[in-house]
């Protein structure tokens, strides 16, 4: 079940308040690349864009690293929302590793055997590799290539990006490329537009 993009936005929002930060752009900028990507795939550009908006939800808990998986995951749960909940996992897992997070592993032991048991349980579909591509091409203010977010995302959290992680990140571009029939930037261009 997902909310409708009213509520989606209502809760971002709220978690914003919370915990204010660039990761509120950072999470619309992913819905709209996700809804543009949508749109030429024949993919449900709403629930696309509402995906993107809640990935990071987790963030509204604080400053976390993968915290935010596990924190986005539960809330949104509790809300009875599980599309989106599952993208709050899989969205930083496009290996289904844990050993690939280079960020801290910042939870309990019981949230890190809860996150190894969804990665294992999910079957990804399209829109699982879909937020996992729109979250590695979108700043808060801006898309930018592959690259350039991988190096950010390294020099941020101060640990190499694996090699594996990179050439995964490039194979999900090729795959919605193929998917569109179009260049990925081409397709996102505008949404960096307000």
């Amino acid at each position: 079940m997902l909310p409708d993009r009213t509520k989606a936005e209502e809760m971002l929002l709220e978690a914003e308040s919370r915990n204010p930060g660039p990761w509120g752009n950072h999470s619309r900028m992913v819905a709209k690349c996700a809804q543009r990507i949508a749109v030429n795939c024949g993919m449900d550009e709403e629930k696309a864009y509402i995906l993107g908006l809640l990935h990071d939800i987790g963030r509204r808990y604080g400053v976390t690293y993968l915290a935010h998986v596990t924190d986005g995951y539960k809330y949104l749960m509790a809300l009875g929302y599980d599309e989106p909940a599952k993208v709050c996992i899989t969205h930083s897992f496009a290996e289904k590793d844990i050993s690939g997070y280079i960020g801290n592993k910042d939870v309990s032991d019981e949230d890190y055997a809860l996150l190894l048991r969804l990665l294992k349980l999910y079957e990804y579909d399209d829109y699982d590799r879909l937020i996992q591509l729109c979250d590695s091409i979108a700043f808060p203010d801006r898309v930018v290539d592959l690259k350039t977010r991988m190096d950010d995302v390294e020099r941020r959290y101060g640990a190499a990006y694996p090699l594996s992680k990179r050439q995964k990140n490039y194979e999900l571009k090729r795959y919605f490329e193929k998917k569109m029939e179009k260049d990925l930037y081409e397709a996102v261009m505008d949404c960096s537009q307000n």
